[in-house]
């Protein structure tokens, strides 16, 4: 949910505003009205800007940029003189020194390497050969060949080996002076990168700031939550009298920041709102609903017990600080809580490291939806087991079944939300085209599933159909924009019906990637658990040595099928949300998020 905000209007004498300032800094409950006329103009505050991102910099790299190049010049030379010691060590062991003096003493030696077939042994003296290649030497004159590649020897691969071990000492000593300065700068760094965001945030308030009366008077504008703003009022009315303030609740206009309150299990999912975009004051936090859908997705598009497992054990390690990931920090509880969620759908989908826990445990078969919906003198649902024993033909997975029901329930939902929340915001008159067709879907389907569980006659049910659409079209057609010309509300409601035939279904197949994410997760597991078996002989009773390739194959293969499936688990109920969920429900995202003006 938002927090409720107040909007504080200031108004004070202009020799008293820079203590003014300090008291409110120190209160440090006020988000200040961000104004963008004269803040890229202002010299002073580029600047400040500018050395922030300097400091910045240095922090993330934990070096200056010359430190940073010469490691980066020794690594490119290290690299420069293992590639040589490689193209070098075909031709032996030998001294450079040695082959010096013998250029000294008129003897010149030429290396060249040539294609075994083209080899004509009258060109020099072969050193050595492989498969492929003849390496020879001449002496005297170069050879004038095509077919040849001239080779220029200046080290041994020996003398190189010496030069790798010097280039591998310069670079431990780059990276103990780089840890040195890491070390010695990075607290005086974080407290002047403290001071420069004070600095800017001062600024930024100043420039906030509107004079009137010749510059005498100095009006600022900000918000506080409702919760502070009963001890703001107190530190406000001990400030001298020059001082006069108003308190009113934010306007649709006023630029109002947010500032969201949820429990500990959204709060997890916040960074994921975030990710999109922030709501507006007085829109829906769509944080509390987008916590357990995303929940739902993602484990329905791991679909793996077993990988849930391996999630919990990350995510604590990561919590921990067991495990330091840059790209993790502070993300732990939230992987903790997608790998719990993982293992109890993962179970119930029957897929635990790639194998069917309904083969592994037939006894309880019937509770996992890894069977089949199957239509024969009415619908019913056979374990796969059953499936089998009773050579039913065609049928739908429970699983995939499933993934639409989602879809559908979940596009009711923001349908719901954005009537709800548009209502609020706009008024109940100015949204009767959104009630007309979220009674017409949302309100058909529930009166169809009800009158069918309740066995309503045909006859009754049609006539409750069509008595909804009709209401639904006089919101749809004709007051979807009250005040307006009918004629004109009619074409818009027929161009509205043609965006919501084309684009609900499509939004419902959507949700089918919930059931083939999960099912090629599984299918891909399974491959490497039956490549393992294969490696055994088809079974755990394998030879000793059978045992090392079997592990390997496992580990290697249920990692890569971990991070692919963690990856696409990631990405997809993200989509889901973002584009299914927060289409129908009118989610715009355009806000901002509080951040009050106080003391670093």
């Amino acid at each position: 949910m938002i927090t409720p905000m107040k909007k504080y209007t200031f108004l004070v004498f202009h020799k008293d505003y820079e203590p003014f300032l300090t008291q409110l800094r120190d209160a440090g409950v006020v988000h200040v009205t961000q104004r963008a006329a004269g803040m890229a103009e202002d010299a002073d505050l580029q600047e400040l800007i500018a050395k922030r991102s300097e400091l910045m910099h240095l922090l993330a790299q934990g070096c200056t940029d010359r430190m940073l190049q010469e490691k980066a010049d020794i690594e490119s030379q290290l690299k420069l003189t293992q590639k040589q010691q490689n193209e070098v060590a075909v031709w032996g062991d030998f001294s450079s020194k040695q082959l010096e003096q013998l250029k000294e003493a008129g003897y010149t030696l030429y290396y060249y390497s040539c294609p075994k077939p083209k080899f004509e042994a009258e060109w020099g003296l072969v050193v050595t050969e492989n498969s492929k290649n003849v390496y020879f030497v001449t002496v005297g004159e170069p050879l004038e060949n095509e077919a040849v590649t001239a080779h220029e020897l200046t080290k041994s691969a020996t003398e190189l080996q010496h030069d790798i071990d010097a280039l591998n000492a310069q670079l431990s000593a780059a990276d103990a002076r780089i840890a040195d300065w890491k070390n010695a700068n990075t607290k005086p760094l974080n407290t002047e990168l403290a001071s420069i965001e004070q600095q800017i945030d001062w600024k930024q308030v100043t420039l906030n700031t509107e004079s009137h009366a010749d510059g005498a008077l100095c009006v600022l504008e900000g918000f506080c939550p409702v919760e502070e703003t009963e001890a703001l009022n107190a530190k406000l009315q001990a400030l001298p009298e020059a001082l006069y303030y108003e308190v009113e609740d934010p306007q649709p206009e006023d630029a109002t920041p947010i500032k969201l309150h949820n429990n500990w299990f959204a709060k997890l999912f916040e960074p994921l709102t975030g990710m999109y975009g922030w709501p507006v004051y007085g829109e829906f936090d769509p944080t509390p609903i987008l916590a357990p859908f995303y929940l739902l997705f993602f484990a329905m598009c791991m679909g793996d017990a077993g990988y849930g497992i391996l999630l919990i054990a990350f995510g604590l390690l990561v919590h921990y600080n067991k495990l330091k990931i840059s790209m993790f920090e502070g993300l732990g509880p939230l992987i903790t809580a997608l790998g719990v969620g993982t293992l109890v759908v993962g179970f119930f989908l029957g897929t635990a490291f790639g194998m069917d826990l309904s083969a592994l445990f037939p006894s309880i078969d019937h509770i996992f939806l890894n069977g089949k919906v199957v239509t024969e003198g009415g619908v019913r649902y056979l374990t796969k087991a059953a499936y089998a024993a009773e050579g039913v033909e065609g049928g739908y997975d429970v699983a995939m079944v499933l993934a639409l029901l989602i879809g559908v329930f979940h596009i009711c939902l923001a349908m719901v939300v954005k009537a709800l929340c548009y209502t609020k915001r706009f008024g109940f008159r100015a949204q009767l085209g959104t009630w007309g067709w979220t009674l017409l879907i949302v309100g058909g389907i529930a009166a169809f599933v009800i009158c069918l569980a309740l066995s309503v006659p045909m006859e009754v049910t049609e006539i409750v159909l069509i008595a909804i659409a009709a209401v639904s079209a006089l919101g749809i057609f004709i007051f979807n924009t009250p005040g307006r010309n009918p004629l004109l509300n009619i074409g818009v409601g027929l161009w509205d019906t043609y965006q919501m035939a084309t684009g609900i279904l499509g939004d419902v197949l959507s949700y089918i990637r919930l059931y083939a994410l999960g099912l090629a997760g599984g299918m891909l597991g399974g491959a490497f658990n039956n490549l393992g078996l294969m490696v055994m002989g088809g079974s755990t009773a394998g030879a000793t040595w059978q045992w090392l390739p079997f592990i390997l194959i496992l580990l290697v293969g249920h990692l890569l099928n971990l991070a692919m499936s963690a990856l696409g688990a990631f990405v997809h109920p993200l989509r889901l949300t973002f584009v299914e969920y927060f289409k129908n429900s009118g989610y715009e995202g355009k806000g901002m998020l509080y951040q009050p003006f106080k003391r670093k």
